[in-house]
């Protein structure tokens, strides 16, 4: 409890010590509050026991940012089919390089998956086969493109069937990567 809270605090103790009870009353807001968090609690609790895929644990904002990373991919696979209906094969190449392989995007995949052995190399496949939309794109193959995409899509629901994000504190992401690093020093954040 932080310094400003405790004088409302005791000052709300000392209130609710002075009422008479009322059956019929409403609990405090703060019981409210501390029930509906144990609620949710247990609710999350039981989905991660229902739910046995493989966790990935990440640190709140990176598992934001494979979130955004991961939407942007979707919006990508519907500008691919948009522009393959049009015939636009330099716009299937361009949605298709936002999904491709770059350093940077195999250094943020090695970063994610510092914590989850196995987890980089199914990422970084995912990148590589998309790369492959893009070369069917420049040799204009509609029938490639949409091997190539549906090969693609497979990585995505072949991933997701296998891992689930786990967000976890500073403490246990450095205790996990520092495990998984084989200089035992993790990689930086």
């Amino acid at each position: 409890m932080t310094r400003q809270a405790l004088p409302f605090a005791i000052a709300l103790a000392l209130v609710g010590g002075c009422r008479h009870e009322n059956p019929a009353a409403p609990a405090p807001a703060s019981a409210q509050v501390t029930a509906s968090v144990e609620s949710v609690t247990t609710a999350v609790a039981k989905l991660d026991q229902l739910d046995t895929r493989t966790p990935v644990p990440l640190l709140p904002m990176m598992a934001n940012h494979q979130k955004q990373n991961m939407r942007d991919h979707l919006v990508a696979v519907q500008e691919i089919v948009l522009a393959l209906a049009a015939d636009d094969y330099a716009a299937v190449e361009r949605a298709a390089g936002r999904m491709g392989f770059s350093e940077q995007m195999g250094q943020m995949c090695t970063h994610m998956g510092a914590g989850a052995p196995g987890f980089t190399e199914k990422a970084l496949v995912f990148h590589h086969t998309a790369d492959r939309i893009a070369t069917a794109a420049r040799g204009r193959d509609r029938g490639r493109v949409l091997s190539e995409l549906g090969a693609t899509l497979q990585t995505c629901t072949s991933c997701h069937a296998s891992w689930k994000q786990q967000a976890v504190d500073d403490p246990t992401w450095l205790r996990l990567t520092s495990a998984a690093s084989p200089t035992g020093h993790g990689p930086s954040h």
